[in-house]
């Protein structure tokens, strides 16, 4: 499926729509970080045709404007939402609509599918009055097979205002990767008292809680060492063991199997040996109260995707960087990290925080290279058209 619209261009358009401008150096640093102060369609053509990274950006997060026809300010260093008002220090403005929207956002997506790795994933926030259309979009670049969650994020608590309609109090991570060969790193939860009362109710003769799963999955394997008999019992028809009989034998001579008055045999799983549980596409992450800059995010939920989709010297990328949430969580976690924003308040925000992170990680200017558009003559005016 696609969408169709006006003024759709294709990927060879795309890039050629895009000016080549040059990103000048600012500070004296040889890090592999990068801070770009720039039109992110200019900065990402950049990184592809000047810096090679193409191909090479293990994970990208970004959170674009969402279509709300607001702008952003800040006033005495705390972001505002002001419809049409000029009121403040402009961060950024979010007027572009519709098709034009979905436009603006698909040429910046198409040279971030450029970008990824082959084992890459790009996570895209955005809230439910646009996201469907961004979805179907998505699924176009980056292909309905790679799609693999619509992830709900509770966003803040419920509003009384009056409107026709359900109370929002959520919006979604569309997360795609770039194939099945993704980096997954098993995000955990820790279990509750509530989970292990629940989830593990039994106890032994010791008190630990402990529950029991089947010994056999779905599908029937005729030949294989999952379908020999056990104890003299066979697989049930059209299932086979979990595992080789060798291995079900050790585990009931440890004592991790549990015999049934029939005979039924399962497998004894200990709360007190377990990570904690999977987590599930319904994320309780709300944002800051009083946030330094707009649309600030909750740096626990960058933390969770950073550590879940990257691995220690990946690169990671946010092409709508913000206050830096991204690049923190980035850095924290031992990644390599490329910010860019076209907002001097964005890339002041961007600064600050990174220089605020504490003890051995702290990051100066010369732990990360920044990067400015060299801004002349006609391809200024070029810009403005993108």
């Amino acid at each position: 499926m696609k969408l169709h619209y006006a003024n759709k261009k294709s990927e060879t358009e795309i890039l050629d729509s895009i000016p080549d401008i040059d990103l000048q150096q600012q500070n004296i640093s040889s890090s592999k970080n990068l801070l770009i102060n720039s039109n992110n369609l200019v900065a990402l053509k950049q990184l592809i045709t000047v810096h090679n990274l193409k191909g090479k950006i293990d994970l990208v997060y970004i959170d674009p404007p969402f279509a709300t026809n607001n702008t952003f300010t800040i006033t005495n260093g705390r972001a505002n939402t002001i419809s049409n008002s000029n009121n403040g220090t402009v961060a950024y403005k979010d007027t572009l609509k519709g098709a034009d929207f979905i436009e603006f956002l698909r040429e910046r997506l198409v040279l971030l599918n450029m970008l990824l790795s082959d084992k890459g994933s790009i996570y895209l926030h955005i809230d439910y009055k646009i996201g469907h259309y961004v979805k179907v979009m998505m699924d176009e670049i980056f292909g309905i097979e790679n799609f693999r969650n619509d992830i709900t994020r509770i966003k803040c608590n419920p509003k009384n205002f009056e409107r026709k309609g359900y109370g929002n109090i959520k919006d979604l991570i569309l997360f795609y990767s770039k194939s099945d060969n993704l980096i997954w790193h098993e995000p955990k939860i820790t279990y509750t008292e509530e989970d292990k009362l629940k989830l593990f109710p039994k106890k032994d003769k010791d008190g630990r809680h402990y529950t029991t799963i089947p010994l056999h999955a779905p599908g029937e394997t005729k030949n294989g060492k999952s379908s020999q008999l056990f104890k003299g019992i066979p697989p049930p028809t059209g299932r086979h063991w979990r595992t080789d009989v060798n291995t079900l034998e050790q585990w009931d001579n440890d004592g991790l199997i549990e015999w049934s008055d029939n005979g039924n045999p399962r497998k004894i799983i200990y709360f007190d040996e377990q990570e904690g549980k999977r987590m599930q596409d319904i994320w309780e992450l709300k944002d800051p109260q009083y946030p330094v800059y707009p649309t600030e995010k909750n740096p626990d939920l960058l933390d969770i995707i950073v550590r879940t989709s990257s691995n220690e010297g990946s690169y990671v990328l946010d092409c709508f960087c913000g206050s830096g949430t991204t690049l923190k969580a980035a850095q924290i976690n031992g990644r390599k990290w490329i910010g860019i924003d076209q907002s001097d308040e964005a890339i002041k925000a961007t600064t600050t925080k990174l220089n605020n992170i504490e003890g051995d990680l702290f990051i100066s200017q010369a732990d990360f290279q920044l990067l400015t558009e060299e801004k002349i003559g006609a391809s200024k005016k070029q810009l403005a058209k993108i």
